[in-house]
């Protein structure tokens, strides 16, 4: 019988998310990412049940958002950023399914939150095509739940495709110092 390789650093299965390396002050990795997009998702929502006779949403709301934001797992300098921009893309999706492109904004956001590499900013192409059929299939307000309703299954599916973009890739130009070449061409063949 012969016994599984061990897992190195290099392995899929060991990656371990980079903002759950940073060392915390209080409450746990999972438990702040899992509240932290709750408040933001949540917040979100709550606002657009605002209107001009229900104003309560909109103060309830923003301060969900804003305290998610807060809460998430990252670099305080990365969690304070967003708060203003964010809070002002929600409000702008009070004017309905025609401004879902500013979508875009919060999922820049997230993926700084979130300690991404630049490559996966290449995600973002899907959140802003959404936003851009959004404005052309849904011209009145009343469409409102199914753009959201749209617009939150792309961005997941963004940001997961932002989660793959991250991932580390094995280099094919020449192996690492000190691996054994024995795959690697040589003059006499």
């Amino acid at each position: 019988m012969t016994e599984a390789p061990a897992r190195t650093a290099a392995t899929p299965a060991s990656r371990v998310e980079p903002a759950a390396r940073l060392p915390l002050r209080w409450g746990r990795y999972d438990d702040r990412r899992a509240i932290g997009l709750l408040l933001i998702v949540g917040g979100l929502l709550h606002l657009q049940s605002s209107d001009t006779g229900n104003l309560i949403p909109l103060i309830t709301g923003s301060a969900a958002h804003i305290a998610g934001w807060l809460i998430m797992p990252a670099a305080g300098w990365r969690r304070v950023l967003p708060l203003a921009p964010s809070t002002l893309v929600v409000w702008l999706l009070l004017t309905g399914p025609s401004s879902m492109w500013t979508l875009t904004i919060p999922f820049l956001f997230w993926l700084l939150v979130r300690h991404r590499p630049w490559r996966s900013v290449l995600a973002v192409g899907p959140v802003l095509l959404n936003g851009v059929v959004c404005a052309a299939l849904f011209a009145e307000y009343r469409w409102m739940p199914v753009a959201l309703a749209l617009s939150a299954a792309v961005v997941v599916g963004s940001a997961w495709g932002a989660r793959a973009l991250a991932r580390p890739v094995a280099s094919i130009r020449r192996p690492a110092r000190g691996a054994a070449a024995t795959d690697t061409p040589t003059a006499s063949a």
